[in-house]
């Protein structure tokens, strides 16, 4: 026995030795960090990635945080679950974590890494140290070195080198371990095992740069081969001039020609009124030799009626004014309530102040209808955010932001802040309500997004909220409208989707956003001066170039984009052309579509020509030039064919009244395309509607005149504001 004894406390001695060498050898190692060091290699292999075990269900029974958004809840995957299987802290190399990604065993993700990699050797290191969480690594700043990257051509190679900061001051290369991604891949590939750029095309690319909980774009700019131009400064620009100029002059790109009067008559009045100009503002406007002319069309039509409908109408798309069911009721007191808004100057900041913070019977104060929007405060959180923030929160929901900084705290927080806002026909506040995290199970605590938890008892927990959202530093509210504005019109957003604002996602001209949200503040949110801003420069003055032109010029506003026209304005325009008037429900004949108030009015026209229902967002192009479904109806359906036969219409009149040939085509012309045509397309028509001889039957040239005004209402000058 007492051998035994001996042979036992021997052995017990030698494990105490092995244990205290293999301490003073760990002891001499630097410590593998789990949130700054393990993660990051994870997320640097696509681990954690969306596709990976970072999605929702995991993947083969193992998930992960996406992007170790959760380092906590991936230390118990890692360490705890299944049974600690995943982890050998006896024998690294034969841990799962390594064996599985590393080739050892199958996985579905196949190999990532050799286990005597980096990678590996990092990921051995941690298990060998003990497999320890610590939880206090900070991440105190990211450094990218320079944000925006210029280089003479295609072809080069762009090394990048990344620094993180802590907040304990330490420092570290850790450019091995972050994760790039471009927007591209045909326009710029990525050596991702050390962390280069090769540029394949010239342009304008974004690079994605993610460590730990932090995402940064990276800009590199290569220039076009076209012959660029000098931009020297002259009295015609305006402040957007300057920043739209200088990013022509930095891609080595030629700014495209002006418009004439008449196109720009056309498109000032579409993105003003909504309308086409009439014959009497066309030679009024021609007929005028005051050199400030535009100017002074700008101003005259920002301050009428027209511009208050149709304006109204583009913010009560914003909005997603709708009846609710079967009350329609609502949604008229909400739409005249913001035309009146409008009518009035007021400022954009009070009219969401009145929106965010309404109560009251919905039928009879029209902000009340913001609360009617959606049908719960989840929902409700994510259109408020889209709508006056530009902000896709509804990506915070399940897991944080992948591309942002916004969490589940915050998408769950301003829910929470929602709940207590009674939804029904009279809007009222309910303290009690909650709005449960999806991640803890647990009511959520309301928070002011990407800011702070909200502790106090106030009677209106929305108050906060507003206060924060409206202040004037805000960076979301001001941008995100007059980025609205800019799309609306200029064709594109300068960030695109326009309810994605984001550092991931910049702007193609950022310091022409900034400073238009600076300029918007300081003006208190006034939305005509904005966009009278916008209409009085040269860069929305330019011409459409050609379509075979590549879209950069376009992109960088070199040349004026195509815009198809809404449905609601393509309609009226039908009606305008050929003289007959749509009619919506039980409003009065010659309504125009863009002053319903609701976009659930029955109408088959606007219907087949692809309106918004207004359900959701609708912030995508308009429908009407690539939907085939409205493509066939206007080339071969009673939407155009039944107005055009009408024996009312402007050609059957015209027609009666032996309108000559050349007469009826300058009409049409005119109130169509608002120019008269040119000498060689008068003659093609004349020539295709009269033979040679001048003598036709009558019956057949009524037949060519309605398939000459058929072919005007299809063609890409009239659906579009060119």
């Amino acid at each position: 026995m007492r051998i035994e004894s001996k042979i036992r406390s021997s052995a017990k001695i030698v494990t105490l030795i092995c244990a205290l060498l293999a301490n003073q050898s760990t002891s001499a190692e630097d410590p593998i960090d789990f949130k700054s060091e393990v993660i990051p290699v994870l997320t640097r292999l696509g681990c954690n990635a969306g596709s990976c075990h970072g999605s929702a269900a995991g993947r083969g029974g193992f998930k992960l945080s996406l992007y170790g958004s959760q380092p906590s809840e991936d230390y118990r995957a890692l360490v705890r679950d299944a049974k600690g299987r995943r982890i050998n802290r006896n024998d690294p190399r034969k841990s799962l974590l390594l064996r599985k990604p590393g080739g050892d065993m199958d996985h579905g993700g196949q190999q990532r890494f050799d286990i005597d990699d980096p990678a590996g050797e990092i990921l051995a290191k941690w298990i060998r140290q003990g497999a320890n969480l610590n939880v206090e690594t900070e991440l105190k700043a990211f450094d990218v070195g320079d944000s925006t990257v210029e280089l003479e051509k295609p072809g080069v190679e762009y090394a990048f080198q990344f620094l993180a900061t802590f907040k304990d001051g330490k420092q570290r290369d850790v450019t091995r371990w972050t994760l790039l991604t471009s927007n591209d891949e045909s326009s710029l590939s990525i050596k991702r095992d050390i962390n280069r750029a090769k540029i394949l095309r010239p342009g304008r690319h974004i690079v994605l740069a993610r460590f730990m909980d932090q995402v940064t774009p990276v800009e590199i700019l290569v220039p076009y081969y076209q012959s660029g131009e000098s931009f020297v400064e002259n009295e015609q620009w305006n402040r957007v001039d300057r920043f739209i100029f200088e990013k022509l002059d930095q891609l080595n790109v030629s700014k495209g020609a002006q418009l004439d009067d008449q196109a720009f008559l056309r498109r000032l009045s579409l993105d003003l009124t909504g309308r086409l100009p009439s014959p009497r503002q066309i030679e009024a406007f021609l007929a005028d030799n005051a050199a400030n002319k535009r100017s002074n069309l700008i101003a005259e039509w920002l301050s009428g009626q027209e511009f208050v409908d149709y304006w109204a109408y583009q913010i009560a798309t914003q909005l997603r004014i709708r009846s609710q069911a079967a009350d329609k009721i609502g949604a008229r007191v909400y739409h005249d309530w913001l035309r009146d808004q409008i009518a009035e100057h007021k400022s954009w900041k009070v009219i969401a102040s009145e929106m965010l913070l309404s109560v009251g019977d919905s039928h009879e104060f029209g902000p009340a209808n913001f609360y009617r929007t959606t049908g719960d405060a989840r929902l409700q959180s994510e259109f408020v955010t889209e709508s006056l923030m530009g902000v896709k929160l509804r990506c915070a929901n399940c897991h944080n932001h992948p591309l942002d900084h916004w969490t589940q705290d915050d998408y769950h927080g301003l829910a929470a802040i929602f709940a207590q806002v009674k939804q029904a026909r009279v809007i009222s506040l309910d303290p009690s309500g909650e709005n449960i995290h999806a991640r803890t199970g647990k009511p959520a605590v309301p928070r002011i997004p990407g800011e702070y938890f909200i502790e106090s008892k106030d009677a209106d927990i929305r108050v906060p909220l507003a206060r924060w959202m409206l202040d004037d530093s805000n960076p979301y509210f001001a941008q995100a409208m007059v980025n609205r504005i800019w799309k609306s019109l200029m064709g594109r957003g300068l960030v695109e989707p326009v309810d994605d604002l984001r550092s991931t996602n910049p702007a193609t001209h950022p310091e022409l956003l900034a400073w238009l949200a600076d300029d918007f503040v300081q003006h208190d949110f006034d939305l005509r001066h904005t966009i009278d801003l916008i209409c009085n420069s040269l860069a929305y003055q330019r011409a459409i170039g050609s379509q075979d032109d590549p879209e950069f010029r376009r992109t960088y506003y070199a040349d004026a984009m195509l815009r198809p026209l809404s449905a609601e304005v393509l309609a009226d325009a039908i009606c305008d052309v050929t003289g007959i008037w749509e009619t919506y429900g039980d409003l009065p004949k010659g309504t125009r579509a863009i002053e319903l108030y609701d976009s659930k009015i029955v109408s088959p026209t606007l219907d087949i020509l692809g309106r918004c229902s207004r359900d959701e967002s609708c912030e995508s192009e308009p429908n009407v030039a690539g939907g085939l479904a409205s493509r066939l109806h206007l080339l071969n359906g009673r939407l155009l064919n039944q107005r055009i036969l009408d024996l009312d219409s402007s050609l059957q009149v015209m027609i009666r009244n032996e309108n000559t040939t050349e007469q009826i085509v300058n009409f049409f012309y005119e109130r169509a395309f608002s120019r008269w045509p040119r000498s060689e397309e008068l003659m093609f028509w004349k020539s295709r509607i009269e033979s040679e001889m001048g003598e036709v039957d009558p019956p057949e040239r009524v037949q060519r005149l309605e398939d000459f005004v058929w072919s005007i209402l299809n063609s890409r000058e009239f659906t579009t504001n060119h």
